[in-house]
Parts: C-alpha cells; sequence; structure tokens
C-alpha cells in the first residue's frame, strides 16, 4: 500500500510503499469493523440513567375520588404514569451497556478501518509531528498544507512534544491520539488522519501483530 509522506511543515510529499499495511479485497472486515464499532460506542456509555417507577415516587395512596358517579374514567392512585407527577413505565434503569470483543476481532477490524481510510485518501503521513513554538498558527498551516479542504482531522503521534500540544490544542476540529492508545473509533471517526512517520510504524505493527489493540 502506498501513501503519501508530507515533510514535516506539509509543503510537499512524496509516495512511499508500506508493504506490510493491510490490504482486502472485497467486503472482508466490513461486518466486523461495524461490530467491533458498535461494541466501542456501547462500552463508552456510563450507563446511570434512572427514572422511578410509580413504587418509587412520592405520593398519598388515598384514592383520589369515588369509584362511580363521577361521570369520568376511574383513578386509584395518583402516583400512576399517566398522573402529573407520577411514577415512570419502562423507564431507565441503571445498567451496564458494555460488549465483548475478542482481539482476533479487533485486530481485524483495526485492519480494515485503516485500509478503508488509506483507500478513501484520508491517511497521511508526516515525516514529523514537531513545531518550533507552541503557536496555534504554525500547526494550522501545517494542517491546510496536507490537508487544504480539511474537515474534522485526527492527528497521530508515539508522543506529542509539549509544543506540538500547546499549538493543537485550540484548533476547532482537531484531535491528538497516541499511536498507541489509538481505536478503531477514532479512525472511523474521523475522515482525516495525520500519523507521524514513527506513529504509522506502530500502528500497522499493531494491526497486523494484534498487540496492544483498542
Amino acid at each position: 500500500m502506498k501513501l503519501k509522506v508530507f515533510k514535516a511543515d506539509g509543503s510537499s510529499s512524496t509516495e512511499k510503499d508500506f508493504p506490510h499495511f493491510p490490504e482486502f479485497e472485497g467486503d472482508r472486515g466490513i461486518a466486523t469493523l461495524r461490530q467491533v464499532v458498535i461494541a466501542q460506542q456501547a462500552n463508552k456509555r456510563q450507563g446511570n440513567a434512572s427514572t422511578k417507577t410509580r413504587a418509587e415516587v412520592a405520593g398519598s395512596g388515598k384514592k383520589l375520588f369515588r369509584q362511580k358517579g363521577s361521570g369520568t374514567a376511574r383513578q386509584g392512585s395518583r402516583r400512576v404514569p399517566h398522573q402529573r407527577h407520577g411514577g415512570v413505565a419502562h423507564g431507565p434503569k441503571p445498567r451496564d451497556y458494555s460488549q465483548k470483543t475478542n482481539r482476533k476481532m479487533r485486530q481485524l477490524a483495526m485492519q480494515r478501518a485503516l485500509f478503508d481510510r488509506a483507500v478513501a485518501g484520508g491517511l497521511s503521513v508526516i515525516e514529523d509531528l514537531a513545531v518550533e513554538a507552541p503557536k496555534t498558527k504554525i500547526f494550522n498551516n501545517v494542517l491546510k498544507n496536507v490537508y487544504p479542504e480539511r474537515c474534522k482531522v485526527l492527528v497521530v503521534d508515539d508522543t506529542f512534544e509539549a509544543n506540538t500540544a500547546f499549538a493543537a490544542r485550540n484548533i476547532q476540529g482537531v484531535a491528538l491520539a497516541e499511536s498507541g492508545d489509538l481505536s478503531v473509533l477514532d479512525i472511523v471517526k474521523f475522515q482525516n488522519v495525520i500519523v507521524s512517520s514513527k506513529a504509522i510504524e506502530t500502528i500497522i505493527a499493531r494491526a497486523v501483530d494484534g498487540k496492544g489493540d483498542a
């Protein structure tokens, strides 16, 4: 697989072949990718939403009015769901939404996500992500050189220098991620991904070996 490799300032690029980059034919891995993305989204849910049933809300247990003769529907309690300030029928309760995915599934999903992002032209490699000063303007110019018409951008490196982190933190639509913590969901969420030359080797090793996958 050939990817564009930009200079540190993003001014020019060359194509470089990455022999161990994952490649696919047909629809292999798409279903697994979908399943892993759903699982990772579910694992982020806190699951602490809670409502009170008619047995838990405060209110009198006295019958509202007599059974017959009122000309309206009979009512037995003020705490029923259709009464104001009543309980909630079939409402949410605290629960665990987490889903388990095995290592081979996560490995295949990572490979497919990288392949799809590269084929779509949304994966670029940059020689170095270091900037000379912690200034947003400098880092923003690099992004514009790599992706002139960019939407959201994910920037990935093994470890970020302080200047780079400070320069990128205030740019709207830009997120930073370390290669060791990169997840399948991160790759899917961002249309444009910029990876340092060091980080791309780490990511490919993770995708091939399946070690330390998120």
